[in-house]
């Protein structure tokens, strides 16, 4: 048995005494909840479709594993390895994801997926935290060298991945990319102008997709007028909550997940309310806040731009995320195909949050010179 003391110099050891502990620990727990919950929702979604009714608990089980091995193989690398991996995702999740549009079945009316062989793999879920990684060190570079055009290749980047999401159609992606993006164009120090010019790109493209998206039409009105459409989903959720008050009707008794659409993937939240009660959407919301705030404030100790912009560019990316899923399920925004991190059913999803928040902990590791001491604080001057 490997001994991780810290005299040891091998690679896990030294992994072991320089990551996150608290965040891969986080990140377990969200797992372990996302078990529980997935043995209490989707056993009634999987008999409404004539399936065995753990097929979505044994999925979600064996996904974990390669999920799992994602985080913890992608935090071994260092800071150059992670632009480099990143680089290499992003051009080929990219080329899948152009190749949806050709060669994607239509769900929903949108081309999201693309099956290769037995699987169903939605690229967009691993260029959201590549494209990231990739904007954060075009914006480092730009500020490290005088005259190198790294904000344009970030817009470059930017305008790639939008277009294609809007043709998919996938506007939920598109607004979660748009924000984690602007959260790195502001710490860039880019200046006023350049953030109003986007912002305004920003409205523009919302009244665009509401103007010529019947489907983006149908969920904004339905939003803000209930009584101008099928609001059976969000109604469903909301009667979840009220019936599980504060402590819940205890495992397993939960009656409205039994008719809820979607309970095992994008309402899983409301069936959490239900079963375990209002306490542990606070206990769900506390575990991502922690996270989030946990990165961000490691962020700030460190020294290395690029390290600084691309950890709070995925945070910002896992966070808000979690957050357009929550709000959804308690009616505050209109509703979106958009999974809860490690809770909600998946296997591309679960896999690129293993990629994702296994490039956060790589990043987030102490380092020599990254001015973070043993305990997270910045070392003195």
């Amino acid at each position: 048995m490997i001994r991780l003391a810290r005299t040891n110099r091998s690679q896990i050891a030294q992994w072991w005494w320089t990551v996150d502990k608290w965040t891969l620990f986080g990140l377990f727990a969200l797992m372990l909840i996302g078990g529980v919950l997935a043995l209490a929702a989707s056993p009634s979604v999987a008999m409404r479709i004539n399936l065995p009714p753990f097929h979505f608990v044994y999925r979600q089980l064996f996904f974990f594993m390669p999920a799992t091995a994602v985080i913890i193989g992608v935090s071994l690398l260092n800071v150059r390895q992670v632009r480099r991996l990143a680089a290499v995702v992003f051009l080929v999740a990219f080329t899948l994801m152009a190749m949806t549009l050709v060669f994607g079945p239509e769900v929903k009316g949108a081309h999201r997926w693309l099956q290769i062989g037995p699987l169903a793999i939605q690229p967009s879920e691993f260029v959201k935290p590549s494209f990231i990684v990739l904007a954060a060190w075009m914006f480092a570079e730009a500020q490290r060298i005088q005259g190198f055009p790294g904000t344009i290749i970030a817009l470059v980047l930017y305008a790639m991945v939008v277009s294609v999401l809007a043709l998919q159609p996938d506007f939920g992606q598109l607004m979660l990319v748009t924000l984690s993006f602007g959260a790195i164009f502001f710490m860039a120090g880019l200046s006023w102008r350049w953030i109003g010019s986007l912002a305004a790109i920003a409205l523009i493209g919302a009244v665009a997709a509401y103007s010529l998206s019947p489907h983006v039409t149908s969920r904004v009105d339905r939003f803000l007028n209930p009584e101008s459409g099928d609001t059976y989903q969000i109604d469903r959720a909301l009667d979840a909550f009220h019936t599980g008050g504060i402590l819940g009707r205890g495992p397993g008794e939960g009656e409205v997940k039994r008719i809820l659409p979607d309970a095992h993937t994008d309402f899983i939240f409301a069936v959490a309310a239900e079963e375990y009660g209002v306490i542990s959407g606070l206990i769900i919301i506390g575990m991502f806040s922690f996270i989030v705030l946990r990165t961000l404030r490691r962020a700030m100790v460190e020294q290395d731009l690029f390290v600084q912009f691309a950890s709070c560019g995925l945070a910002s990316l896992f966070g808000l995320q979690a957050l357009i899923n929550m709000a959804v399920n308690v009616n505050l925004i209109p509703a979106k195909g958009m999974t809860l991190p490690f809770i909600s059913y998946g296997g591309s999803s679960l896999i690129a949050l293993g990629f994702t928040m296994g490039m956060l902990l790589a990043l987030t590791r102490r380092r020599v010179g990254s001015g973070m001491a043993p305990n997270g604080k910045r070392r003195p001057a």
